[in-house]
């Protein structure tokens, strides 16, 4: 399987919320997700625990991408716009830093109109044990 295949199927919280992750290569990973009615906050807005699952599931994938178990160990999200039912949001994850260790990467959440909906900073955690998949893609 490839690691794709992997995360979208074994991550249940964002999949049972329509989050799937559309690309993933070394140091790099995007997903998408359109907002519906179950993403909508008492504010009538998407609600940041959903950007923040969409982003994670993009980060997941990025930091595993270099074939070690990775786990999150500090993240930071930044909301700059809300997003509205109809919405569709793309997370592009970007290493950078692959430190072998503690390795840091950037997300930036779009709309559909190319609006910066709220941009995250990770750090995780590389283990020694393999992330077993066939291909990244």
């Amino acid at each position: 399987m490839t690691l794709k295949d992997i995360l979208n199927t074994n991550d249940r919280f964002a999949a049972c919320n329509g989050i799937q992750l559309t690309e993933v290569k070394e140091g790099y990973a995007r997903a998408e997700m359109t907002v519906g009615k179950d993403h909508l906050n008492a504010g009538g807005v998407c609600q940041g625990g959903a950007l923040f699952t969409l982003a994670d599931l993009a980060l997941a994938a990025v930091m595993n991408s270099r074939g070690k178990l990775t786990f999150g160990i500090g993240n930071s999200i930044s909301y700059l716009h809300s997003a509205k039912v109809g919405d569709h949001l793309v997370a592009e994850a970007v290493e950078t830093l692959n430190h072998h260790k503690i390795p840091y990467c950037e997300v930036k959440i779009k709309n559909q109109q190319g609006e910066l909906i709220c941009a995250i900073t990770g750090m995780s955690y590389r283990k020694d044990s393999p992330m077993p998949f066939d291909s990244l893609m």
